[in-house]
């Protein structure tokens, strides 16, 4: 039998039934219908839902206390049992100590209150597990359904009778090995941004690793029952047949009882990412090490620090010294006794301590985190601080080290004449932060706990609360100063994830446990204190699952009804989830084949970079033998594409290359508007996945599109007619008479098949529409013209009605016909008769149901053009009468709108298109959060070449880029730039970002004016008034 409660008639033998509902003891032996600790069970007697239960032995705290220092604290360096809980002045030694013993044992004998279903089948099959393994199996589905009902969500619904089929290799598979109530608001998270996708394993049992093929010593991890999140909080029990390929690993690493050695030996050397490893848990675990990179090379404030060791650990050892950390390296255990209290005196004596009147001592190694001593005495003792530190000398071995570091006194907030009553209280800060797209840290939520300044402050010994309600507690109520400490707290959490990620870059794979071991979240803990006459946070230890599961329960306070307004704030989780979607989509990418079809121009470079970034195998189809593109690629297939009157005669041809060359290709794609009609063509061809050709033709031809979406009037409602534009279609000088007689002007001409927006100009009369149709008869005749802009299709243009008001693009995600993901940005007010692009913000800064409506415009316009699949880029204009549309472009967004979308989301639209050509589901968050805001302006050659051979030159604008004062795009090569004013398209975006609209607005208008890109011919601040 498997673990878990046995179903009557499972097995063979029908096991003992349980009523529906009861108190579950997680040590009950269903084999042997008996209690395997008769002393320690909780369910001798069985115990209706609303009754008290029997009192707890006393032999229960000491299981509870390995529990909770071995499974619940990932990465964490503050372990919270209860024989941390010494007085201050505290001159005793405590009464049992030692390093950390690996082995099992069995769980507290947890008493969850509240009532569910224990019919549920745990076992799973093929993976037999032991009698301790399934009392651990037990107590973990139990705690799960004890925090979701404690969070008003529903019990967990058992479907692991009818196994889940999936797409085995093919979907998002985030898989978690831990604690229940540590990672909650992650799988709650999980559940939300990506459904059905977010797994808890409550069992080792449940995962199996099998070896990579290709991938020498790598193995792959499979999961074959878990309890799958969806949104609202639901879960389900689910088996999967064939099991589930992980595409994302994380794992709680305690080494103690429990899941701990299992769980590491499961994450180590992954072909899939995993978010820890043991091999870096281990490093994050010495208290030495860690605090010396985060003084160092992180510049964040520390305790003051005497560390005492036989050998430095390996990763120290020829690094520079550290403010406020003094490192004496001792010879040996024996006669040490003069050289430790001289050191010792010297550091008690000394100025660093501060106004510290207590000093704690530690032991710093991984080795003894499951049974960690704290010794805290007063800062004059030095003899008894002395004899401390070389009785716990005796106990190390080499690269462990004994830690003598001040107190950091409690900063006194209230102010005075309203002092507080009764003991002084004290404030630590738990910040949790996150590594985000670029390896960039990103604070995700502060949560404080507050006590009595003369008693250490615990986590889950303090109820969580939020930083302003915290410090006001404390006096400090005034929101200026509480934004002072909030940017003080960020920046240091953000700079000590900062200083792991570099340690982390420097280690080899093994030193990592395995090439896709990362760090991906962390948790720092703050003292709140004084220093320099400033309020200062100082880093006291470095966590992962005790600042996550505080950050939990903060979210779990709204989690009653209640009445009143509900705080709506982000979750804890919700960076890291979407590292974790990020993560995966690379691990589903790689080593995909991936034929490209155009190359494109010098703006579309960014792609064989972030294909060899993927590790994307891309074989491209160009005209050009010349294309710097030729020598990036695995195959380069020279073939001309700019005859696109012969589409179908050209896949054809070209489909019979691709299996003359033997490409196994997952997918086919293009991001160049030349080549869309040919690679949805060629697709239909090979059978792979892409949107139909009619929909790509009726896509590209404007007049077509808009003609087409004028007719369908639904149902659905409200169907796409209501945002279509009247237009006709112009061939010729016939056709321009007739349709000033049917397009009301004033009206705007464009090419049918254009881009870039040249060719695109507003006409007042029937003059000027005659006038412009002719000059763009004789200028734009063919590709050689103007190569780009689609004069391969011909240069026949379309007289369409001009809509007044705000012009905004609208970049969507689709799959299946699903809408996945949507970007709305705002652009500026352009530079009449013509229709270049001047300014843009991003994200919008329109009301959200504003926003809404233009989402749902984009989708529903290319629903109706049948575009299904693919990463779209629509232009609306938004009008009092609502969202009306100006074109649909059936690729990704030009421009700098990836690069800004990747900066501000996390989101790569490239990488979204190769996985919807491969036939896969993007791994996308369900509400991507923008992580501020960016305003940028256009550059032109007719309008700027002064200055961009100077102050705004391309080198100038480079370097700004790389310091992180703005965002540089550029678009045009010095040859493609040389082309007539009256059609030329921009040189390049300049951009600044803010923390709001606002803010990046005014840097942006300061740096043009600064660079002098603004001018009397180029007001930069009339094109950005739209922006506020």
């Amino acid at each position: 039998m498997g673990g878990g409660f046995p179903r009557e008639g499972r097995g063979g033998s029908p096991g003992p039934t349980l009523p529906s509902r009861h108190w579950a003891c997680p040590w009950r032996c269903y084999i042997k219908q008996r209690c395997l600790s008769p002393m320690l069970c909780c369910c001798r007697r069985r115990v209706p839902t609303r009754s008290v239960p029997p009192a707890e032995p006393r032999r229960a705290s000491a299981a509870r206390q390995a529990f909770s220092l071995s499974t619940c604290k990932m990465l964490s360096l503050d372990p919270l049992g209860l024989e941390w809980d010494c007085p201050l002045g505290s001159k005793d030694l405590e009464e049992e100590e030692g390093p950390r013993v690996e082995g099992s044992g069995l769980p507290p004998p947890g008493y969850f209150p509240g009532s569910w279903s224990q019919d549920v089948g745990l076992d799973c099959k093929g993976s037999p597990e032991g009698a301790e393994a399934r009392a651990w199996t037990v107590y973990y589905y139990s705690l799960l359904q004890s925090c979701l009902q404690q969070a008003g969500l529903p019990e967990t619904q058992d479907r692991s009778q009818a196994p889940r089929t999936g797409c085995p290799g093919a979907e998002v598979t985030l898989c978690i090995l831990g604690s229940p109530s540590t990672f909650l608001s992650v799988l709650l998270e999980g559940g939300v941004q990506s459904p059905g996708n977010m797994l808890l394993c409550l069992s080792p049992a449940w995962l199996t690793k099998v070896p990579a093929p290709g991938q020498p010593g790598e193995a792959a991890l499979l999961v074959s029952k878990a309890v799958s999140f969806h949104p609202g909080g639901l879960t389900f029990l689910d088996d999967f047949v064939p099991a589930r390929r992980v595409t994302y690993f994380l794992a709680g690493l305690g080494l103690g009882p429990g899941q701990g050695r299992e769980a590491a030996e499961l994450a180590r050397d992954l072909t899939c990412p995993t978010g820890a490893s043991a091999e870096l848990a281990r490093l994050l675990e010495d208290r030495l090490l860690t605090r010396r990179l985060l003084a160092q090379q992180g510049g964040v404030a520390v305790p003051a620090t005497l560390a005492f060791t036989y050998k430095l650990p390996a990763l120290l050892q020829g690094r520079d010294a550290s403010p406020g950390l003094r490192l004496v390296e001792l010879s040996g255990k024996e006669g040490q006794e003069t050289l430790v209290k001289d050191e010792v005196g010297a550091f008690l004596h000394s100025e660093a301590l501060g106004d510290a009147l207590q000093v704690a001592i530690k032991l710093s190694s991984w080795r003894w985190r499951g049974r960690q001593v704290l010794r805290l005495h007063p800062r004059a003792e030095v003899g008894t601080v002395a004899d401390t530190v070389l009785a716990l000398l005796e106990k190390l071995e080499e690269e462990e080290s004994v830690l003598v570091e001040a107190v950091c006194p409690p900063a006194r907030l209230s102010f005075p004449g309203s002092p507080q009553p009764g003991p002084e209280l004290a404030v630590r800060i738990c910040a949790v932060v996150c590594r985000t797209q670029g390896d960039r840290p990103l604070l995700s939520k502060v949560v404080c706990a507050v006590g009595r300044g003369d008693h250490p402050l615990r986590h889950q010994s303090s109820l969580p609360r939020t930083l302003e309600v915290a410090l006001a507690q404390c006096g400090l109520g005034e929101a200026a100063q509480v934004a002072v400490v909030r940017r003080s707290v960020k920046a240091a959490a953000e700079a000590a994830l900062a200083a792991v990620l570099a340690l982390e870059a420097e280690l080899s794979v093994e030193q990592r446990g395995g090439r896709q071991a990362r760090t991906d979240f962390l948790g720092v803990d703050f003292a709140l204190t004084v220093a320099g006459g400033a309020l200062t946070p100082v880093a006291l230890e470095l966590n992962g699952g005790l600042c996550l599961e505080a950050c939990g329960a903060l979210e779990g306070l709204w989690a009653s009804p209640r009445s009143g307004p509900v705080a709506e704030e982000a979750a804890a989780a919700a960076p890291l989830v979407e590292t974790m979607l990020r993560r995966s989509a690379r691990c589903l990418m790689e080593g995909k084949q991936l034929l490209v079809i155009g190359g494109g121009g010098f703006s579309k470079k960014f792609v064989w970079e972030a294909a060899r970034d993927y590790g994307l195998k891309l074989h491209l189809v160009e005209s050009d033998p010349n294309h710097f593109a030729s020598q990036l690629v695995q195959t380069f297939i020279h073939f001309d594409v700019t005859e696109h009157r012969r589409d179908e005669d050209n896949a054809r041809l070209l489909a019979e290359l691709v299996r003359a060359r033997g490409l196994q290709l997952d997918g086919c794609f293009s991001y160049w508007d030349d080549c869309l009609v040919l690679t949805a063509l060629l697709c239909q061809e090979l059978g792979l996945p892409c949107s139909s050709p009619a929909a790509m033709r009726l896509a590209k031809q404007k007049s077509h599109t808009q003609l087409h979406l004028l007719c369908r009037q639904g149902p659905p409602w409200p169907s796409p007619s209501l945002h279509a534009v009247p237009c006709c279609p112009l061939e010729s000088e016939a056709d321009v008479e007739r349709a000033v007689h049917q397009v009301p002007l004033p009206g705007v001409m464009k090419l049918e098949f254009g881009a870039g927006a040249v060719g695109v100009r507003l006409v007042e009369d029937a003059p000027q529409c005659h006038e412009h149709f002719s000059r763009i008869a004789r200028d734009l005749q063919g590709e050689a013209d103007h190569p780009g802009i689609g004069l391969g299709w011909g240069n026949a243009m379309l007289l369409m009605e001009f809509i007044d008001g705000t012009e905004h693009d609208v970049d969507l995600v689709l799959f299946g016909g699903r809408l996945l993901a949507a970007f709305v940005s705002d652009n500026g007010p352009t530079r009449l008769p013509g229709f270049t692009e001047t300014a843009a913000c991003m994200p919008t800064g329109l009301a959200p149901e504003q926003e809404a409506q233009l989402v749902q415009a984009a989708f529903r316009c290319c629903l109706g053009c049948g575009l299904l699949d693919g990463v779209f880029n629509v232009e609306l204009k938004l009008t009092g009468a609502g969202p009306r549309l100006i074109e649909i472009n059936p690729r990704m967004g030009g421009f700098y709108l990836r690069d800004w979308i990747l900066e501000l989301y996390g989101v790569d639209l490239l990488l979204a298109a190769a996985m919807v050509a491969c036939g896969l589901r993007p791994a996308l968050p369900t509400h991507p959060r923008a992580r501020g805001h960016l305003v940028g302006v256009m550059c032109l050659v007719s309008q700027h070449l002064q200055v961009l051979n100077s102050t705004a030159s391309q080198e100038a604008l480079q370097a700004l880029h790389d310091r992180g004062l703005l965002r540089f795009n550029l678009f045009l090569s010095s040859e493609e730039a040389l082309v007539p004013s009256e059609y030329e398209e921009p040189y390049c975006s300049v951009a600044c970002a803010g923390s709001s609209l606002a803010e990046a607005r005014l840097r942006l208008l300061g740096l043009c004016q600064g660079l002098g890109i603004d001018g009397p011919h180029y007001p930069v601040a009339h094109f950005l008034s739209h922006f506020k």
